[in-house]
């Protein structure tokens, strides 16, 4: 009878027994706990290296996003600047070859009228004048409006950057001052086209 009684009990051990097995075997207890559902605090190795992959994508994808960008704005700046540079480059080319246009245009009226005194046959020698006179008005009206100007520089100091002297001459006016001015000269926006003739006064 004390044997069956024994061999209920292990078969059947209580609560009191269970936890001091448990006490015993950690890894027991440990898989009991385990079994019990509690969840495990500590991520896997591959989810960690996920989440710091992450951003680090994000910070790329957005590296080459402004890369782009500047390359296309570098793009479309070089284009523009080609464009620019052409359109000055012809600018350019149209200037140099049309630059006499409009002084060719006030030079018309020049020739139209030494055209109509060779046509002309009157003998009044008072209307030939007349003509030349008109027709030199406008060849000076043409050289003004192509801003070439005449040296008339009597009485003004020598400049040698714009007059040429002939002679010196005797004269109750200042020593070294433009006597008399022989053939004028002209300048077209402050450069000289061609020094003017001239005497100058000798020193006294």
């Amino acid at each position: 009878m004390e044997n069956t009684q024994e061999n209920s009990a292990s078969q059947n051990p209580t609560p009191a027994d269970e936890n001091a097995r448990q006490a015993a075997d950690p890894t027991q207890a440990g898989a009991a706990q385990g079994a019990q559902g509690v969840p495990d605090a500590q991520a896997t190795p591959a989810d960690a290296a996920q989440a710091a992959a992450n951003p680090a994508d994000a910070a790329l994808a957005e590296a080459q996003a402004k890369i782009a960008a500047l390359q296309e704005d570098f793009l479309r700046a070089k284009a523009d600047t080609e464009n620019v540079r052409r359109r000055s480059q012809e600018d350019v080319q149209k200037a140099h070859k049309f630059a006499i246009e409009n002084f060719a245009e006030n030079l018309l009226p020049v020739l139209d009228s030494l055209e109509a005194a060779l046509a002309d046959q009157s003998s009044d020698l008072a209307k030939v004048r007349e003509g030349v006179e008109l027709t030199l008005r406008q060849l000076t009206g043409a050289l003004e409006k192509g801003r070439v100007v005449a040296l008339n520089p009597v009485g003004e100091k020598f400049d040698p950057h714009r007059h040429q002297a002939i002679s010196m001459v005797p004269a109750e006016q200042n020593p070294n001052t433009v006597v008399t001015v022989l053939q004028k000269g002209y300048v077209i926006a402050d450069r000289v086209l061609r020094p003017a003739l001239v005497t100058v006064a000798a020193p006294k």
